[in-house]
């Protein structure tokens, strides 16, 4: 069963500039999207964003010090807007469109609460009897 997150991802449009949401797995799948984007738009973009964290994480040596660098986030720039893109847990990553008056440091933040939000609505507390015979 896939639960209906869009609500989950629409709260992160709440931010004045924001445009659009997806929730993507690392292999390039739509997981979720907001409301306002077409699936076929949210499945495009899906594979890319998936692209761009792969890229993202093949280059982190060049951050230097030493040792395996952990992605997080990456921001890309055009001249109509942003686009940021974080993990939200594992192999499942948050990415949001927004216009180029963005408040970014309101985006990030409501993007963590975002991903804190979708990793308490996908998870599922253990039953205390589980396993236990009926």
């Amino acid at each position: 069963m896939n639960p209906d997150l869009s609500w989950v991802l629409n709260g992160v449009l709440e931010v004045r500039g924001a445009r659009h949401a997806i929730l993507v797995s690392a292999d390039g799948l739509l997981m979720q999207r907001s409301d306002h984007i077409s699936r076929d738009e949210a499945e495009k973009n899906a594979a890319a964003m998936s692209s761009i964290q792969s890229l993202c994480r093949a280059v982190a040596g060049f951050v230097g010090g030493g040792g395996q660098r952990l992605w997080k986030q990456t921001l890309v720039e055009f001249d109509g807007g942003w686009i940021f893109l974080v993990a939200a847990g594992s192999g499942a990553y948050l990415a949001v469109s927004a216009a180029l008056d963005v408040d970014m440091e309101a985006m990030s933040f409501r993007m963590q609460k975002t991903v804190s939000a979708l990793r308490e609505a996908m998870s599922a507390a253990p039953r205390l009897n589980a396993g236990a015979d009926a």
